[in-house]
């Protein structure tokens, strides 16, 4: 459900009831990751998708009904073969899905509101919810924040609650959303409990190096991919607002400088545009030592290999060189700036989520790949 927070959360604040569908697992090719969540209010109001369009109209009367009657339920839809009108997934997946009421006597709505307004004000947070188990405890919430700190409880019993909540913070640090299942023994309740865990982090960063216009438009497809875009160019009269208007973060410095100072984690991506060596050299040169998602470089294939050299006579390893996207994007046969953005875009998605970028056209590999830690992304765009 935090990846509709910042629509829920404003409906958290107006005092409007409203039921939530969450998508708790998958099986085969499913459009929809755990987490997409679809909400519908008392005027029948709906935002968000569960899956694409197969099943919204099945997932709406299931959260009428819950508002209706108050019950958490959980519901699975997958392929129908029997009438072409049958509520199902044409893309002959599986998913389950949680349907959760947020009412204004829900003991829980506390809780559940105080995710929404940290997911949509872009504070790290997450969400943990029963989704198997018994049915009295169905839905139960336990907001974990990044101190450890908690909120709510999956119970009443204090020990499950602090088990919960290390496991959740875990999956907090990494940036992942997924599930986790606890054992009879720290379940206290007899049985295993199975939970929903949404992970609301910042968004990603993407820092291009070099205020030129292939930048302009890579700045634009990173906003669109939700990242958090910062531009770095060590000469002022390019770096400017109004060449940039679509930037989080204009910086005037040089490069490599630059990136010394500033943070960077494991989702983060660095696009070098530069296209001088005495910018790129002491750039890479720290770049690739770095544990991010991912680096690349633009220049021509002659560029590249002289580059290289120069990196190999700073001592950058071969391994780190391996970690080069250079020449930077995959071969669209691109020529525009806005043609280039996206065949970077393109590869970027790709390294993140595991895609060969090969034409899915007589390919046999899976359309919907499982996200991976190094993929976890905020829950609003997670990409």
């Amino acid at each position: 459900m935090l990846d509709i927070a910042e629509e829920l959360d404003r409906w958290a604040v107006q005092g409007r009831d409203f039921a939530v569908a969450t998508v708790v697992a998958v099986g085969g090719s499913a459009p929809r990751q755990p987490g997409a969540a679809l909400a519908v209010d008392r005027d029948g109001t709906a935002i968000g998708s569960v899956s694409g369009g197969c099943v919204e109209g099945a997932v709406y009367e299931l959260c009428q009904q819950a508002l209706d009657d108050g019950t958490t339920v959980r519901e699975r839809f997958g392929y129908s073969d029997e009438t072409a009108f049958a509520a199902g997934l044409t893309c002959g997946g599986v998913i389950d899905i949680l349907v959760t009421p947020v009412r204004a006597d829900d003991p829980a709505r506390p809780v559940l509101a105080a995710a929404l307004a940290a997911a949509s004000r872009g504070r790290a947070a997450a969400l943990a919810r029963i989704t198997e188990g018994p049915a009295e405890l169905l839905g139960r919430p336990l907001l974990v924040h990044p101190d450890g700190g908690h909120e709510g409880g999956l119970g009443g019993h204090p020990a499950l609650d602090r088990t919960a909540a290390a496991e959740t913070r875990a999956m907090l640090d990494a940036g992942r959303t997924g599930t986790l299942t606890i054992g009879a023994d720290g379940s206290q309740c007899g049985q295993p409990l199975t939970l929903l865990v949404e992970s609301s982090v910042p968004p990603p960063r993407m820092i291009v190096f070099g205020a030129i216009d292939f930048a302009a438009a890579l700045v634009r497809a990173g906003k669109f991919l939700g990242y958090h875009v910062t531009v770095c160019d060590a000469r002022p009269v390019f770096a400017t607002k109004a060449r940039f208007p679509d930037a989080d973060e204009l910086v005037v410095d040089w490069p490599h400088r630059y990136l010394a100072t500033t943070g960077v984690d494991a989702r983060t991506v660095l696009c070098v545009l530069t296209h001088d060596a005495k910018f790129d050299v002491p750039l890479l040169e720290a770049a690739l030592k770095l544990p991010v998602a991912y680096v690349g470089a633009m220049g021509s294939r002659r560029t590249h290999l002289e580059r290289n050299d120069r990196l190999r006579e700073v001592g950058v390893t071969e391994r780190e060189l391996a970690r080069l996207h250079s020449p930077i994007g995959l071969d669209l046969g691109a020529r525009t700036p806005e043609e280039t953005a996206l065949s970077i875009a393109a590869e970027i998605v790709a390294c993140r989520r595991g895609g060969s970028g090969v034409p899915l056209t007589g390919a046999h590999t899976p359309i919907h790949r499982r996200a991976t830690p190094a993929a976890a992304g905020r829950i609003a765009s997670a990409a």
